[in-house]
């Protein structure tokens, strides 16, 4: 069998996925929105509030890792509130002129979305602070002695940024946002809901006991859950079925490397490496990426929350232990002093590069 690229069997987060299959299947409501009841329940409250009072809503914070639903909370919450959305991402703002455009196209009440925004650079951060505040923003034109100062007034606006790194937010910017909310990982029950959804927007005769194979290999995520859903459908295609049950479902994703838990082959990968090269750890993040050829934010951000949330990963001030539980998944006898846990909780003031 051809081996298969990681981006084409997961395709790990991060990059944009094809917007003629996620734009039919992203919610456009609170009602139509699946899981993180918490957060939802708190943003129904403000959003009816704002609305009530005539205001825009309050500066508003999402993180989380990659995949559960930020970005559409943030088009939830823009039809909720019936104002325009725009969108851009904290890589793309290199220069305080390039967020001017965005800040003066602005209407009233609008939100300004922008993902990514731990990776704003501070000369763009620091512009972005009155126009928080005081909706004003002072640009300097020219240079030199000719330099002058142009104040200019800003539409009262409601900036929505996502983050899947809050710790690396400076203090100054965190304060700004009236709203803050953690999004979890989903449950098995509500991907399988998610996955029900998707299968009947996009016409796919996908059975209840499908559903939940899909929805146990999809590491608590939406979007690799409906990344999945396509990947079996091709299958149940390829392959003349008639219906997406559960051995279709099986088969397919057995072709993908991915096994009932959800690990794929770079998540195996990772464990066998600190438990083969680094005799179970703990190992650095520097390391391990080095030894593996992978970047460190791949590892940070994509494989090691799962892993870490699963028990198959402990970590610590010196690096990465991995667990009896990652020593049993792999068929290996753990030695006598390994690390048992059921569940690492995450450290959200953690940026995830500790034992480099």
């Amino acid at each position: 069998m051809t081996e298969v690229s990681r981006d084409e069997l997961i395709a790990r987060e991060g990059k944009p996925e094809d917007a003629t299959f996620t734009a039919p299947l992203r919610p456009r409501t609170f009602p139509e929105f699946v899981g993180q009841e918490s957060v939802v329940a708190n943003l129904k409250i403000a959003v009816f509030a704002a609305k009530e009072r005539g205001e825009p809503l309050d500066h508003l914070l999402l993180d989380g890792p990659p995949g559960l639903g930020k970005t559409t909370l943030a088009h939830v919450v823009a039809n909720e509130m019936d104002v325009r959305l725009t969108a851009t991402s904290g890589p793309a703002l290199e220069r305080p002129g390039d967020l001017m455009g965005l800040l003066t196209n602005l209407g009233h009440g609008d939100l300004l979305f922008i993902d990514e925004i731990h990776r704003l650079p501070r000369v763009v951060e620091e512009f972005l602070y009155p126009a928080l505040e005081e909706f004003q923003i002072d640009f300097v034109l020219d240079k030199g002695p000719e330099a002058r100062t142009v104040k200019f007034n800003l539409q009262h606006f409601t900036l929505v940024g996502a983050t899947t790194r809050v710790g690396l937010l400076t203090t100054p910017l965190r304060e700004r946002f009236g709203l803050f909310h953690h999004l979890e990982f989903y449950k098995t029950e509500d991907l399988e809901e998610i996955l029900t959804r998707s299968a009947r927007i996009l016409e796919v005769p996908l059975t209840a006991e499908g559903a939940r194979a899909i929805a146990t290999r999809a590491r608590g995520t939406p979007r690799i859950a409906n990344r999945l859903l396509r990947r079996v459908r091709d299958y149940a295609q390829h392959e003349r079925r008639e219906r997406l049950d559960e051995a279709t479902a099986a088969e397919a994703l057995e072709k993908l490397q991915i096994d009932a838990q959800g690990l794929d082959a770079l998540d195996k990968k990772v464990l066998e490496v600190i438990i083969e090269t680094y005799d179970g750890g703990p190992v650095g993040l520097k390391a391990l990426a080095a030894t593996l050829n992978e970047e460190e934010d791949t590892l940070a951000d994509v494989v090691e929350p799962f892993l870490l949330k699963e028990g198959y990963l402990g970590r610590t001030q010196r690096g990465r232990l991995a667990t009896k539980r990652a020593y049993e998944h792999l068929g290996k006898k753990p030695p006598g002093d390994v690390l048992e846990i059921k569940h690492l909780p995450f450290e959200e003031e953690d940026s995830g590069h500790d034992g480099l």
